[in-house]
């Protein structure tokens, strides 16, 4: 099973969030990824779409976007979460779209925008992710591969 870009572990397999939740990527490129959640099943006591809800889908899409970025063999891991609830949502089915904020060697930042069935903007989420990039880059070395001080000694100019 694929969540985008993540293989899922298949011993985990039927314990993911997302397919409780409903969640469904339905676009999934480097600079956009878009999903929908339906409000049913995913309800606040009083009939209305949780915020946690909200919370849960924007970190899904943005960790996605992150993982896209860090490439093949990459990881990506969500450090911060804020969500603003703009305005609730009792039926259908709401719209997550992701796009990177910026996106640095280590570290991403992503906004989520999540509108209702007519467009209204509902949440706006911020996720930012610590990147590990996938595979080896030219011109970087390794720690093992750098010289030591002994080997290498530091010049030091005198007046």
């Amino acid at each position: 099973m694929m969540l985008g870009p993540m293989r899922i572990d298949s011993e985990y397999e039927s314990e993911q969030l997302t397919r409780r939740m409903g969640i469904e990527i339905l676009t999934c490129e480097p600079g956009l990824v878009v999903g929908a959640m339906p409000v049913s099943g995913n309800r606040q006591p009083v009939g209305i779409l949780h915020g946690g809800a909200n919370a849960v889908f924007a970190e899904t899409l943005g960790s996605i976007a992150a993982f896209l970025y860090a490439g093949p063999g990459g990881n990506a891991v969500g450090v911060d979460l804020s969500c603003t609830h703009h305005r609730w949502v009792s039926s259908g089915t709401v719209t997550g779209v992701c796009r990177p904020l910026n996106e640095r060697q280590a570290v991403a930042s992503y906004e989520i925008v999540i509108t209702d069935g007519s467009g209204n903007r509902t949440c706006t989420a911020r996720l930012t992710c610590t990147i590990r990039r996938g595979g080896r880059r030219t011109g970087l070395r390794t720690a093992s591969a750098r010289k030591t001080p002994r080997e290498h000694p530091q010049q030091t100019e005198h007046r």
